[in-house]
């Protein structure tokens, strides 16, 4: 069981990260990949990855055990900086790490690790702070990167984008305490503590400091804190699947229905979020034609759809949202060059 105890003053420093954290995403997905569970929203994905990989994961296999404790300095605090800089930046934090922390944070791996995996002493040299060493675990991380994670980017990112519509949509009504009443089941909220399923028992104390939410794509059922109390608190937690990541493709035969002034204005309604009540409402059709425009619109990759108490809420894609910009679908981290690099 975790524990995350709250004060007054954490309440009001709640907050949502401002999109997926590539680091995350890549590290959990690691997780994922390796594992048979969640068939539906994540075998193919694993089927598809598994082609491009060309034994780069070694050093990853490592550092990042099937279960439990993984060190928090792949994680860094300065990879959460949205969708365009997140992967740079955070490979650079993680790079500047310093070899103190480093050196404490492998210790702890390896007391946990009964097995004793070091094949090839890839970990004994990382303590060791050897030239270069860094610079291996970064390049892995971004050739993993590369196969696992970016090619499905724009599906990962509109799951956490409607993720955090409907928590800020709850933060709107209800403030601090209704975002947190609505986290995903294995998180409860009972002020002054919100508690969640987890595979050992941790206290953690905000003291004042706030808690980022970190919706994710890749983690499954248990959600993620750094093991270091002193680190800016972050709270990983599962968005919800309703489908399976797909390597995005520009046009289809889908987009070839979005025509017309009436699916046009029910596309602008939805930019900011809409359930179907609002929609009807905004665009002055019936409930049945907004449930039936908004479907078409899911169909052609646009929309994504989440339950919402007793309604649904609509929001849209990253091609949604460079649809009615007038702009390419791919902007951003992943262009049609691949991701930025540093």
């Amino acid at each position: 069981m975790l524990r995350i105890h709250f004060t007054g003053k954490d309440l009001g420093g709640v907050r949502m990260a401002a999109g997926p954290d590539p680091l995350w995403e890549t590290i959990l997905s690691f997780h994922r990949i390796r594992d048979r569970r969640g068939p539906l929203a994540y075998g193919e994905w694993r089927t598809e990855t598994r082609t491009r990989l060309n034994g780069e994961t070694g050093l990853l296999s490592a550092l990042v055990p099937q279960r439990g404790y993984f060190p928090d300095f792949l994680t860094p605090a300065h990879g959460r900086l949205g969708f365009d800089a997140g992967l740079v930046k955070g490979l650079e934090a993680l790079r500047a790490t310093p070899q103190e922390r480093i050196r404490a944070e492998l210790a702890l791996l390896a007391v946990g690790d009964k097995r004793g995996r070091d094949p090839g002493g890839r970990l004994a040299s990382l303590a060791d702070g050897g030239p270069g060493r860094l610079g291996r675990l970064v390049e892995a991380l971004r050739t993993y990167h590369r196969a696992a994670v970016e090619p499905y980017w724009p599906h990962v990112r509109a799951r956490v984008e409607a993720d955090r519509a409907l928590r800020g949509r709850a933060l709107l009504d209800g403030g601090a305490d209704e975002l947190l009443s609505t986290l995903p089941p294995m998180l409860r909220w009972r002020s002054p503590v919100l508690e969640a399923d987890y595979p050992v028992d941790r206290e953690l104390r905000l003291d004042g400091r706030g808690l980022l939410l970190q919706p994710s794509f890749f983690c499954r059922s248990t959600p993620v804190v750094h093991r270091d109390p002193t680190l800016p608190p972050v709270l990983v937690y599962p968005v919800t699947h309703s489908d399976a990541p797909a390597v995005t493709e520009r046009g289809g035969p889908t987009l070839g229905r979005l025509v017309g002034h009436t699916r046009s204005a029910v596309l602008r309604a939805i930019e900011h979020g809409s359930t179907t009540s609002e929609l009807a409402r905004r665009t002055g059709v019936s409930l049945a034609s907004a449930s039936q425009h908004a479907c078409v619109l899911r169909e052609a990759g646009l929309v994504v759809t989440l339950r919402h108490g007793n309604a649904v809420l609509h929001t849209l894609t990253p091609l949604g949202a460079a649809l009615l910009r007038g702009g390419g679908p791919s902007e951003g981290l992943y262009a049609r060059n691949g991701p930025v690099t540093s």
